[in-house]
């Protein structure tokens, strides 16, 4: 045994000299490419711009493959999410929270309608489906809760509640990527406004049962939390918006709110949707109810550099659209293989504009045509293959891929809805405003 522990030694050392000695000029190369060869900063430009450019072919090429049928209580659909997939499998449902207080899922393929969740007599805020199993979905509730539901069971009931406290009306929510935390934030009630967590452990359980809080946030925001959102990454951070303009970042693993609040950025307006993006996801960008954008590098805290990247204050001025034609935003969504953010915005109409960010500006790439006939409230994007999803005020749920093809014969209907939810929810200001000179 003695010996031939010996001898894997020995061999592990001889592999070691062989891999420096083969390979170790090439990694030096490399290291000083930069040093070496002059014309190298513009290959490595050329390079990202082929890629980032193949990208924008891809998603300037999005067509409808697939349209949800209108359904007999038609609304608004004003937020979605699609199931992470499981071990070798694809995700397989999409879930829109509608201005009927109601949760729709769908087949995400097909768009085959499946299961509808309510919590009467409160209004449901957001949709998101747990990371670790593709069958649970959350959403929060104006009664002061964050309800759970398992698609996989027959019963409407929620499987699970996260209950705040008494005064508390959720309007925005987010469950971190390790499956551990729920958090939730509230309405302004008098002076109060909270972002309140529970610990999630053990959801995909389908054990009914009640969660009380594991504690508040109330010191760092002023007014109502619009927007909550978890890093991709890392489930100790999570990045908070609101009508006070602050983007707030914690660290949920430090003891207090205090420590825990590791950045506040301010967009100087009410904030509609905030997201991460870079590189191993270290910026912060947020857009606003009246049009604007703030882009924010994190990882320049610590140092002299600003950390503003990009702020725009209304980004219907900024970006170069045939006749003036964005009224609104939509959201954004950082895209890794392209190492690029982008946009989505459009018109009252249900065209789509597809929206390039870099520091030194925003620009368009492209625009979805023919699908929606109404304002598009929500989206969600699957970067394997490059599907879309859009819900609007048309009542329609659509699905575009690249070169896809609409098989169905039905007519797109013209149609926007008057809604009960119009005034509760807050919507874009869509108004042709007066351009500045």
């Amino acid at each position: 045994l003695s010996f031939s522990l010996q001898q894997d030694v020995i061999a592990g050392f001889l592999y070691a000299i062989f891999i420096l000695v083969v390979f170790h000029p090439v990694v030096d190369l490399i290291d000083n490419f930069n040093l070496t060869y002059k014309y190298a900063p513009l290959i490595i430009i050329i390079f990202e711009m082929t890629a980032v450019g193949k990208i924008e072919e891809q998603l300037a090429s999005l067509r409808i493959a697939k349209r949800s049928m209108l359904s007999e209580e038609p609304a608004y659909l004003l937020d979605m999410d699609v199931s992470k997939a499981a071990q070798s499998e694809s995700p397989r449902f999409v879930a829109v929270s509608c201005s009927n207080k109601s949760i729709k899922v769908y087949n995400r393929e097909t768009l085959h309608f499946l299961r509808e969740y309510r919590s009467c007599p409160g209004i449901l805020n957001g949709v998101r489906f747990a990371h670790a199993c593709d069958s649970i979905v959350f959403s929060a509730c104006s009664d002061g809760t964050v309800k759970c539901w398992d698609i996989r069971l027959a019963t409407r009931k929620a499987v699970q509640i996260f209950s705040g406290y008494p005064s508390n009306v959720f309007i925005s929510f987010d469950i971190n990527c390790s499956d551990l935390i729920v958090c939730a934030g509230t309405e302004k009630v008098e002076k109060d406004t909270f972002l309140v967590f529970w610990d999630a452990r053990g959801v995909t359980n389908c054990t009914s049962t009640t969660n009380e809080p594991l504690g508040v946030y109330s010191e760092s925001h002023n007014d109502d939390i619009t927007k909550i959102c978890f890093h991709p990454i890392k489930p100790n951070l999570v990045v908070s918006g609101s009508t006070d303009g602050l983007v707030n970042v914690f660290d949920i693993n430090k003891d207090n709110e205090n420590d825990a609040l590791i950045a506040t950025c301010n967009s100087d307006s009410s904030v509609s949707f905030i997201g991460w993006s870079g590189k191993d996801y270290k910026q912060v960008y947020c857009m606003t109810h009246d049009e604007g954008f703030c882009w924010w590098d994190i990882a320049q805290l610590d140092t002299e550099e600003a950390i503003t990247l990009l702020h725009v204050l209304d980004v219907r001025d900024a970006v170069c659209v045939e006749n003036n034609s964005l009224h609104y935003l939509v959201g954004g969504l950082y895209h890794e293989k392209a190492e690029k953010l982008f946009l989505i915005g459009g018109t009252s109409t249900g065209n789509i504009h597809l929206i390039s960010c870099s520091a030194d500006g925003l620009s368009l790439v492209g625009t979805l045509c023919g699908g929606h006939s109404a304002t598009v409230r929500s989206f969600c994007w699957n970067l394997t293959d490059e599907s879309l999803w859009t819900g609007g005020e048309d009542a329609q749920l659509l699905l575009w891929k690249p070169g896809g093809v609409e098989r169905s014969l039905a007519k797109k209907a013209s149609m926007k809805i008057p809604s009960s939810m119009q005034k509760r929810v807050r919507v874009h200001n869509s108004s042709f405003k007066s351009r500045k000179k």
